[in-house]
């Protein structure tokens, strides 16, 4: 009998190699599908925002005398943030209350001399009206003054402070980027298939990255409407608490508890 008479038949051959692919591949699947099962929760990117913020601009030309609040600050609402140098426009409301008094003693000259038809009712009428006009540049001046002096929208903080005193600014240029940080919201963008589980009133948690710590958070509102492209929606979520280790523009992972 010659060697090749010992060697087992080709399809049992292919046979075994199949069984012991499939035999090596089993494990790996088990590995694959292990994953999916243990996961109780999806995680995504969110960042902490401030619940309410602006810049506060000039709005009028003028020499900045105090800025009443620096960079990183606290204020009150009703706390004077800028105050500007309004003389000119103080000297301008003397003058103009000089004026008035005077086009008032006129028009009560005239109208004693109609009286006694010594003048004519257009003369009265010029005096009347130099007086309402003497009366609109005091209210005119008067609104300026009430901008000379810029009080906090609310309470917060001073995010950047662009303006620096004896600065002369123009109306329009940013001064303050202020921020409510009393309360920190978290905003994410979500798949929105998931708004069968995420709603209103939804608990949420966030990892913050700058901390190592998690918050619990509950959502406030969703967006308005679907994004077509991407198929998201944008959700907002408050953090429930004040921790004083959070600042606006921190980010982290926000975990959604998986349904029960």
């Amino acid at each position: 009998m010659n060697a090749a008479s010992h060697r087992p038949p080709a399809a049992l051959l292919t046979t075994l190699a199949l069984a012991t692919t499939l035999a090596a591949a089993l494990p790996a699947l088990g590995q694959v599908d292990a994953p999916a099962k243990r996961a109780a929760s999806t995680e995504i990117r969110a960042q902490l925002s401030p619940r309410r913020y602006t810049t506060i601009a000039a709005e009028i030309g003028a020499r900045v005398q105090r800025v009443g609040v620096l960079e990183g600050a606290s204020f009150k609402a009703g706390q004077q943030l800028i105050g500007f140098d309004c003389s000119l426009q103080r000297s301008q409301l003397a003058r103009a209350r000089v004026a008035l008094d005077v086009a008032s003693k006129q028009l009560a000259t005239q109208t004693r001399l109609a009286e006694l038809n010594a003048t004519g009712r257009q003369e009265v009428e010029q005096a009347d009206g130099e007086v309402r006009k003497q009366r609109a540049d005091i209210a005119q001046i008067e609104v300026m003054l009430g901008k000379c002096s810029i009080a906090a929208p609310f309470a917060g903080r001073v995010a950047e402070q662009k303006v620096r005193e004896q600065q002369y600014v123009q109306p329009g240029q940013p001064l303050l980027e202020i921020i409510d940080d009393t309360v920190l919201e978290v905003e994410f963008i979500m798949p929105s298939r998931w708004l069968q589980q995420v709603r209103a009133g939804s608990p949420v948690q966030i990892a913050v990255d700058e901390t190592g710590q998690t918050y619990p958070a509950r959502v406030l509102r969703l967006g308005a409407r679907v994004d077509p492209v991407s198929q998201s929606v944008k959700v907002v979520a408050a953090i429930e608490g004040r921790p004083a280790e959070l600042m606006a523009g921190m980010s982290g992972r926000l975990i959604i508890p998986a349904a029960p």
